[in-house]
């Protein structure tokens, strides 16, 4: 690695800075994965972070030079990213989802979900969404899916639910941050037990990491709470007590949507019968399943069983 003393003299622009900082990530051979997925996108988030400045910065500030402790405060976030493994997003504090800044700490999963290109497009064409009033995001962390739908739904009302009582002050956080309190309530709930009444979709990206994966993943996920992650030997534990349950909680119309990632494979082996929608994504991502009201009803016994 440089030494990031003697390089702080060498560098002076924007330009400069990103990239340097790509190539010291490239050389650290960091893991991206936790709302970038490349050396560039992750240099200029740390950056403009930095200075302060919008993501879509006009191309001519890029000779902008940095201050002195600009410099410093830019080849800090490098040096640790590298050294220490921790996601950009907890050392920012930021990340981006469906469009949204959310505030993040290591108290939640770093928002990621191929989830946002659905809220994007209102969950058309499985729901209709004038139709749509009451919106559960269950396992909800940070509450990126929650807020997310209250700004896509902005006449439904919306319960981000979470087991974990840190998680929902995040989300609470985010909530009055992002100016829905009076569309979103934070509910502590394991699964469905702390919920009342029904929906008219239910999104969801429980934990489903299965031990094999846990075991194997790189130093960045093991900064992340393992509550959101893990979820027993195939990934499923989560995941089965929502198919079990979901039924109850949906209106006659109502959709569900979860996110199950790799375990897709022991999902299907687990429910065979079960005929699982699994959506597709144009930007990248898969692993997302839906079910109708009506099928979850017509196969109660092997969701159940």
């Amino acid at each position: 690695m440089e030494d990031y003393d003697s390089v702080e003299n060498q560098l002076s622009t924007i330009r400069d800075f990103i990239r340097f900082g790509m190539s010291e990530l490239e050389r650290g051979e960091v893991f991206f994965g936790h709302g970038t997925d490349n050396a560039l996108d992750e240099a200029t988030a740390a950056v403009l972070h930095v200075l302060r400045l919008p993501h879509d910065l006009p191309g001519h500030f890029m000779e902008s030079r940095l201050l002195t402790s600009e410099k410093k405060a830019v080849l800090t976030l490098i040096r640790r990213r590298v050294e220490e493994r921790v996601p950009m997003a907890y050392l920012t504090n930021e990340a981006w989802f469906a469009g949204l800044k959310f505030f993040v700490d290591q108290r939640v999963l770093v928002p990621r979900s191929p989830i946002a290109e659905l809220i994007e497009q209102q969950f058309e064409p499985w729901v209709e969404p004038e139709n749509v009033t009451r919106i559960l995001d269950l396992c909800t962390g940070s509450g990126c899916i929650a807020i997310a739908c209250a700004y896509q739904f902005p006449h439904a009302s919306v319960d981000a639910a979470d087991i974990s009582d840190e998680a929902l002050a995040v989300a609470q956080r985010n909530i009055v941050d992002l100016g829905v309190e009076g569309q979103v309530e934070a509910i502590c709930s394991d699964i469905f037990s702390g919920l009342k009444g029904q929906y008219d979709l239910i999104v969801s990206n429980p934990p489903y990491v299965d031990q094999s994966e846990i075991d194997a993943m790189p130093s960045e996920f093991h900064h992340e709470p393992i509550l959101g992650l893990a979820s027993g030997n195939d990934g499923l534990d989560a995941t089965r007590r929502i198919l079990a349950k979901a039924e109850d909680f949906l209106n006659e119309n109502g959709v569900l949507v979860v996110e199950v990632g790799a375990s897709e494979e022991a999902l299907v082996a687990a429910f065979p019968t079960i005929p699982f929608t699994w959506l597709e994504f144009a930007r990248g991502g898969s692993g997302v399943f839906l079910l109708t009201k009506d099928q979850l009803t017509k196969n109660r016994v092997a969701l159940r069983g």
